[in-house]
């Protein structure tokens, strides 16, 4: 296990640096926008521009840019809405608002897409198999921002039960913002429910009807009871691993769903900063992102060996 989570975490960092060189290239070739005239922090970004080497070969500008991430920690500064300012400061301040979104919507889903999936499963050939299987595939099937505009249509202008967009400030904690943060978390988690009844009801529905659950019921365990000690137990080596998956799937979902509510967050901060041709802000939140998903991967993997210790995760035998 210890070999073939090395050899993984070394391909991620080869992938990760692969990607960041190419969207490095990519993102410098594109004209830098022009500074502020009259504007004090304009020398602050010509300084930096310099000492970035904007009018060198793109290879020695990424050279600089690994040289002053690794040495100073140092991403640059922002040249468009936060002008002047240090981006990683900007990131660190918009990160608590789309990780206690993502983090909200993950918690709802859980539980709510394993009941029904196992609802589902138990009563198989039903119709309330039948009607959840239904809406699973169409939830799956529309996209997070169209639940969004439902929900702002639907509980926050018919029914005024919610606010349009969500409350402005940094008290995540308190009722009000609680309140104002469930339509984003609404339409992230409507589609990741649908993913875990999926997944539950499938595997579950398989492990009903394998032998050794035949094999429980003949030595007098009931339904239930084989169902939770050892159907559950199977079905679980599958839909556990799939959380970190969905988690990872909800922040990616996650850009268009914060504009939408404006949450203030990195989601909000990746679009402005594509628009704008913000360079130092858009490789620091491409870096993230794709940390992120690249050890969500290597998670998923290695927790199947934890899960179920019959797996050996690289294994040649």
């Amino acid at each position: 296990m210890f070999k073939y989570a090395l050899k993984r975490i070394s391909l991620m960092l080869v992938t990760l640096f692969i990607i960041t060189l190419m969207c490095f290239v990519l993102v410098r070739m594109l004209p830098p926008v022009e500074l502020a005239l009259g504007d004090p922090k304009t020398a602050i970004v010509e300084a930096r521009r310099e000492a970035a080497g904007y009018n060198k070969p793109y290879l020695v500008q990424f050279g600089i840019f690994l040289k002053d991430i690794f040495t100073e920690w140092d991403w640059g500064v922002s040249e468009v809405k936060y002008y002047g300012q240090d981006v990683a400061g900007i990131f660190a301040s918009k990160l608590p608002a789309t990780m206690i979104v993502n983090l909200y919507s993950i918690i709802l889903s859980i539980p709510i897409g394993i009941a029904l999936g196992i609802w589902a499963a138990l009563k198989k050939n039903s119709w309330i198999d039948y009607t959840v299987s239904t809406l699973t595939m169409v939830c799956i099937s529309v996209p997070n921002f169209v639940y969004a505009f439902l929900i702002q249509y639907l509980f926050s202008y018919k029914l005024n039960i919610f606010p349009f967009l969500m409350k402005s400030g940094t008290s995540y904690f308190t009722w009000d913002m609680f309140v104002s943060m469930l339509p984003p978390v609404l339409s992230l988690s409507l589609g990741v429910i649908a993913g875990f009844t999926r997944t539950t009801r499938a595997e579950l529905t398989e492990v009903l009807t394998s032998e050794f659950m035949l094999l429980a019921r003949t030595k007098g365990l009931t339904r239930a009871q084989a169902t939770i000690r050892h159907a559950m137990k199977n079905c679980m080596v599958v839909v556990l691993p799939s959380i970190f998956g969905e988690f990872i799937g909800i922040m990616s979902g996650s850009l268009i769903i914060e504009k939408i509510f404006s949450v203030p967050g990195v989601g909000q901060l990746y679009l402005e900063s594509i628009n704008g041709r913000d360079y130092s802000m858009f490789m620091l939140l491409t870096v993230f992102y794709t940390t992120v998903g690249l050890l969500a991967s290597i998670v998923v993997d290695i927790s199947y060996g934890f899960i179920d210790p019959r797996i050996r995760m690289g294994s040649t035998k």
